[in-house]
């Protein structure tokens, strides 16, 4: 079981040099059905029991562990799992696994626009969803995960109405299971911002400023400023250097691209500025930061 405790830099993340964008691990086809369910041991053993550092930008899922065990690294945060847990991952998290050989269990995917078509209270469930987690599943939520496994699986009548409500249900039950929610001054986000996030990603190397985003989504730059300060406390420059220091951490965790190279990729002309501005916001250099992802002797 040692190798749970391997951090992943040089173990399985040699010679990247950008963090893949998949709908499934490996495959670039397109999504292949309303949600996904498969089991860990499905894809797992072919993959020697490791999947490398992917995202999904449309996806959220949730792992369900039910016997052995696992190290996540999720937005470069470990997480250890174990039998009879749940774990979830949300849609633009740079995520990688290292499963104990033979764990059994599922994981089940969830395209953004099933999760935003959650009615009512949608942005509840939106807020317990936000970030990832590590949550004991309770009976009902494993009904009803296996019910959505099983509807998959069949070809019956209604079988995509079916799924839809399941996975409703499934993402209800897990977004209740959160220790944490964000945002429990009950002001739900905005959907707003992720457009914002969306055009931020597009857009992190074409110098854009905050009147550029604003106009793209129709709105004032006070309007913009004034929604992110609603759901984060922050003036929308602000959100987006913190999102964009966000992705220089994926990369740094996640790739071998050199510090310089993680600044120019998101936009900064000078590498110096660039580990100015991420030690201020992080609390210590790129270098630092990635030496914790790196495996010591």
């Amino acid at each position: 079981m040692d190798q749970l405790h391997n951090h992943w830099y040089y173990a399985c993340m040699a010679k990247i040099q950008h963090i893949p964008e998949y709908m499934l691990y490996g495959e670039t086809d397109p999504f292949p059905d309303v949600v996904h369910c498969e089991h860990i041991k499905d894809r797992a053993p072919d993959h020697g029991w490791r999947i490398a550092p992917h995202r999904h930008a449309q996806l959220a899922q949730v792992f369900l562990i039910e016997t052995g065990s696992a190290k996540a690294v999720v937005d470069g945060q470990d997480f250890q799992l174990s039998g009879n847990q749940l774990f979830f991952i949300p849609a633009q998290a740079a995520h990688s696994f290292s499963f104990a050989p033979n764990t059994q269990g599922m994981v089940q995917s969830f395209p953004m626009a099933v999760l935003r078509s959650i009615a009512p209270a949608n942005d509840d469930v939106a807020r317990g969803l936000s970030l990832p987690f590590v949550a004991t599943p309770n009976a009902d939520l494993l009904t009803v995960m296996a019910l959505l496994d099983a509807t998959l699986a069949d070809g019956g009548l209604y079988r995509m109405q079916t799924a839809v409500g399941l996975a409703h249900s499934v993402l209800s039950l897990t977004a209740a299971l959160n220790p944490t929610p964000q945002g429990e001054d009950g002001t739900g986000p905005d959907s707003r911002l992720a457009q914002f996030d969306q055009l931020i990603s597009k857009n992190q190397t074409a110098g854009w400023r905050v009147g550029d985003y604003a106009a793209e989504m129709g709105l004032s730059t006070g309007h913009l400023s004034r929604l992110c300060r609603a759901a984060k406390g922050l003036s929308a420059s602000a959100y987006i250097e913190a999102y964009t220091i966000q992705e220089a951490c994926r990369l740094l965790a996640f790739t071998q691209l050199s510090v310089a190279e993680v600044g120019y990729r998101l936009g900064f002309a000078d590498p110096s500025y660039f580990s100015r501005r991420f030690r201020t916001i992080q609390g210590q250099t790129p270098s630092a930061y990635r030496q914790r992802f790196v495996s010591q002797p």
